[in-house]
């Protein structure tokens, strides 16, 4: 096999993961970044001592991380410190009303007791089938699925299951549990999968697992310490990093990926991998290269966007965790506000973390760092007024749970949406997660992770397999690049 000119579009996880996978096999990789640092939705943000992930902050399934360092003779621990959260997050329903979920399956189940008498029992069997999934979607499928036919789904042990892709994660969880609170407890993770419950197959529930048997846990300096780890592996290996790099087209000659044009400069090369935007991606060649037209895009069911605030406080903040949620108001209604009728939620939930918590240093002495996320639907207006009245919002909520008039504590507020989503990551519709995993957005029916009309152009990231994400972004970048291994084998 011929070792080959590799350039990468983007620097998000799919990107990191794919360059590694591919310089290890001997390849040229150079991943070309349009913003000033690494990371795409994972950057970090800093001002006046405080840091902040820029984008994802619960870190799951900890398992996929271990494996990728694995695959290259490594352990995670030779490039970053890890730290289970105990609480993993505290749900608030009201004042004074809320429910903890501990680091263990123990500590949850006698949460579950309390709220509602015999469902530590009933958690059991439903923890017992998600872990089951998990070790099938995860530890099996999750990797042996690049999405080119529908018979990746079908294995005896996917045959047993059929009844799980048929039902979905709402009906299961409320035909076991009586409790309104409970049941928005076990929902709340498919929110990961950018869908809402109802229309995300049972099978997923092995989130659930993912969160109560897995459990959740913090990097030291955020998501950006995997950030660092993965660019530092990729260094180690070869791979070339350019920032300041907006690609302006793809060259195309004869259906096949000639090289780039960057900054109007012609750069050479054998095969193009993308694990920015795929809609964007496509429209930076020719139209009749194109394998999805924009009626396509518009047909699918989007993940969320989303209403950031990342605010720095002169106070510690009591009664709060590291994580949480905020579900103090019509978890439906809100629902329906992003998938059924796109527009500004009138009551939202919102999610508040705050790694001071859990490392000091993340914060100057005394202070907190707060970020803030309220999932809103694709494509809606974004105004600077809109942002100052949600952002009053939630902080007076805030108010009411701590008991602090925080709004006197705040050094300073900065905001992310819709258009920066746009302008940063050319985000279709300012979409922040992809698109979402429901039951005709799975595995083979998502975007193709080779091009179908160009030939040595391929995909990776949140919009291809396996979906939205951090841990499926990595597996989306070995995904890809074990396709153009083979592919490269088979020439």
């Amino acid at each position: 096999m011929s070792k080959k000119k590799i350039f990468i579009i983007g620097s998000g996880f799919s990107s990191l993961s794919s360059a590694c996978y591919l310089a290890k096999e001997g390849h040229s990789v150079t991943i070309f970044e349009k913003n000033k640092s690494l990371g795409g939705r994972a950057r970090q943000f800093k001002k006046n001592g405080f840091t902040f992930d820029m984008g994802p902050s619960w870190y799951w399934m900890p398992d996929v991380f271990e494996k990728f360092f694995s695959d290259f003779d490594r352990k995670r621990s030779d490039f970053y410190e890890l730290k289970k959260l105990d609480p993993a997050y505290k749900v608030f329903f009201g004042h004074n009303d809320f429910i903890t979920i501990g680091d263990s399956i123990e500590k949850i189940k006698k949460a579950f007791e309390i709220e509602e008498k015999g469902s530590s029992k009933k958690l059991n069997v439903f923890i017992d089938e998600a872990k089951s999934n998990y070790q099938l979607a995860v530890k099996k499928m999750l990797y042996e699925m690049p999405g080119n036919s529908p018979m990746e789904l079908i294995n005896s042990q996917t045959i047993r299951k059929i009844s799980s892709f048929i039902t979905n994660i709402r009906k299961d969880v409320r035909k076991k549990f009586k409790s309104h609170r409970l049941r928005l407890i076990l929902e709340f993770p498919v929110l990961f999968l950018g869908a809402k419950s109802s229309n995300t197959p049972g099978f997923y529930n092995f989130m659930n697992f993912a969160d109560f048997g897995l459990g959740t846990w913090q990097a030291k300096n955020g998501f950006f310490d995997l950030v660092n780890a993965m660019v530092d592996l990729g260094k180690s290996l070869g791979v070339k990093y350019k920032t300041d790099s907006n690609i302006d087209s793809i060259v195309v000659n004869s259906n096949e990926v000639n090289g780039i044009y960057l900054n109007g400069n012609f750069f050479s090369c054998d095969i193009v991998v993308s694990g920015a935007d795929y809609a964007h991606t496509e429209s930076l060649i020719p139209r009749v290269n194109r394998q999805y037209s924009s009626s396509y895009w518009k047909s699918r069911t989007w993940a969320p966007s989303s209403l950031l605030f990342y605010v720095g406080f002169d106070t510690k903040i009591p009664n709060v965790e590291h994580h949480n949620l905020f579900f103090d108001t019509d978890f439906d209604k809100h629902a329906r506000s992003i998938y059924d009728k796109p527009q500004w939620p009138d009551e939202p939930l919102f999610y508040a973390n705050f790694t001071s918590k859990t490392f000091k240093k993340t914060a100057p002495k005394g202070c907190e760092n707060g970020f803030f996320l309220i999932p809103i639907a694709t494509n809606i207006d974004d105004s600077t007024q809109i942002r100052e009245r949600y952002f009053n919002l939630i902080v007076s909520r805030l108010e009411k749970h701590t008991g602090v008039k925080l709004s006197k504590n705040i050094l300073f507020k900065e905001s992310y949406c819709v258009s920066d989503f746009k302008n940063d990551y050319n985000s279709y519709g300012g979409n922040a997660y992809g698109l979402a995993n429901t039951l005709f957005q799975t595995a083979f029916l998502r975007p193709n992770l080779k091009s179908s009309k160009v030939k040595n152009l391929y995909f990776s990231g949140q919009l291809t397999v396996p979906g939205p994400g951090v841990p499926p972004a990595i597996v989306s970048g070995k995904l890809v690049s074990d396709l153009i291994i083979k592919d490269e084998k088979n020439i």
